[in-house]
């Protein structure tokens, strides 16, 4: 959908599927909507098009107030991309500008600030204090809408550095002042106006149809007892688990969710989970979103995916059988690399012994995955040990903007690290799409999609030749 007028047909059929793929603004009345808005199709000669909404807010369009182009799911692009823009645009999203600024944004990309601003305003036509910016804007409009909180609390809360600059924000972004947002929250869905110790209520989107059990019933074999739980019967259970903030800690839930009907047969073409965050400081609402986002793969193309594998005679009747499978990720990437070389019951045994107790435990839920460094000094000795100093210096990167190859470069040069292990991080930690098991005989024609690949075989149970 590179081109102008593959993008305006999008528009014309409303089509879903590029929900966050671009964005749309009309001269003639200042709005910018997301491809599948409701609204009359404008003329052709009265559109023009944004990689993102950043780019739109900075020509002077306001968010349109059906379609909320702000809160479609995350461009699959960003979350498939290695090179420099993606990874700035997955640490935008886990809020480094908020916290580090433009300074701690470039240095962990390895480029100077000058070179991260030219290389992203040149492709998405905004640079990473506007993109954090639009961002923090969302931010507000989510606890504006959801919470109780005092609206001088709200400013802060979604990182912006004065009650004035926010109000300016949301001013010229939603042409509406906050008072305003609020009243406009909409009405009759589950509660919308939640009190802040009922937890902030989200819908997390996502792109085409997403096979929740699946994701869920791996969830539930992999959960760690203390930090993860899954309740409930298939089909309408409940994944909760506590997190390590940047800020704070959390306690998060969010429930299975089946595909939505659509009149007249099949299935929407997007749909979302429905979550809910207890935060213990509400600046790391951002970054805990883009976590569970993270966890749940929910940034993923299925349409893409789907269309290349399911081209493969081998891989067409599990793809036909299962449309929308995703590759789950990781909200710490410690939590992968312990299950991998301690094993389930290790991985509890840490937890019991070195994870922090959480000031207010809730049910079962009663610790935080342990920190890296907490590892490194109590465990030193043998692979696990090793990888958690890695991390705990430095040594090893592998958070959202880490370079993939460099950082399996780093993983395998520690001792006792094995490549099958290293590409298990690759997947679960960096969200990589493309990785084949080592040694396994996958065709060239998975590519770049070998990690579905890998999962639909695994939730089929075939081998992997």
């Amino acid at each position: 959908m590179r081109d102008e007028d593959s993008r305006y047909e999008a528009v014309r059929s409303r089509d879903g599927r590029f929900d966050g793929a671009f964005f749309f603004a009309v001269e003639t009345t200042g709005i910018y909507c997301r491809p599948s808005c409701p609204a009359t199709t404008p003329r052709r000669h009265n559109v023009r098009f944004f990689a993102t909404a950043a780019a739109a807010q900075g020509s002077g369009f306001r968010a349109c107030r059906r379609c909320r182009p702000d809160a479609v799911p995350g461009s699959a692009d960003w979350n498939v991309r290695a090179d420099v823009v993606g990874r700035a645009m997955r640490l935008i999203a886990d809020g480094v500008v908020d916290r580090e600024g433009v300074a701690g944004l470039a240095a962990r990309l390895g480029y100077s600030a000058r070179q991260v601003q030219r290389q992203l305003t040149a492709e998405l036509g905004a640079g990473p204090v506007a993109l954090a910016r639009a961002q923090r804007a969302h931010t507000a409009r989510v606890l504006l809408q959801t919470t109780g909180l005092p609206v001088t609390e709200i400013a802060f809360a979604s990182g912006f550095a004065s009650v004035r600059q926010f109000n300016d924000t949301v001013r010229q972004v939603y042409d509406s002042t906050p008072t305003e947002l609020r009243a406009a929250a909409p009405r009759g869905r589950e509660p919308r106006r939640a009190t802040p110790g009922a937890g902030i209520p989200l819908r997390l989107a996502h792109r085409g149809p997403y096979l929740a059990a699946a994701v869920f019933d791996r969830l539930a074999r992999e959960a760690v007892p203390g930090v993860e739980e899954v309740t409930g019967a298939p089909g309408a259970r409940t994944y909760r688990r506590t997190l390590r903030l940047p800020y704070g800690t959390a306690l998060v839930a969010v429930a299975e969710r089946t595909a939505v009907p659509k009149t007249g047969g099949g299935t929407r073409p997007g749909g979302w989970l429905d979550a809910r965050l207890h935060l213990t400081d509400h600046r790391d609402l951002t970054t805990a979103v883009q976590r569970l986002r993270r966890l749940f793969d929910l940034d993923a193309d299925p349409y893409a995916v789907d269309e290349r594998l399911g081209a493969d005679p081998r891989l067409a009747p599990l793809v036909a059988a299962r449309p929308g499978l995703r590759s789950p990720g990781a909200v710490d990437p410690l939590e992968p690399a312990v299950r991998a070389l301690a094993g389930q019951a290790g991985a509890e045994r840490l937890v019991r012994r070195y994870g922090k107790v959480l000031d207010a435990p809730c049910g079962s839920l009663t610790h935080l995955f342990p920190e890296p460094g907490v590892l490194a000094e109590a465990e030193p000795g043998g692979p696990l040990g090793a990888l958690a100093a890695a991390l705990a210096d430095g040594r090893v990167r592998l958070d959202p903007g880490a370079d993939r190859d460099d950082a399996e470069r780093a993983l395998l040069a520690l001792p006792g690290m094995d490549p099958a292990t290293v590409a298990t991080l690759r997947v679960r930690a960096l969200g990589d799409p493309d990785v084949a098991p080592p040694g396994a005989a996958v065709p060239e024609a998975w590519r770049p999609w070998r990690s579905y690949a890998v999962q639909h075989l695994y939730v089929a149970g075939e081998p992997i030749r």
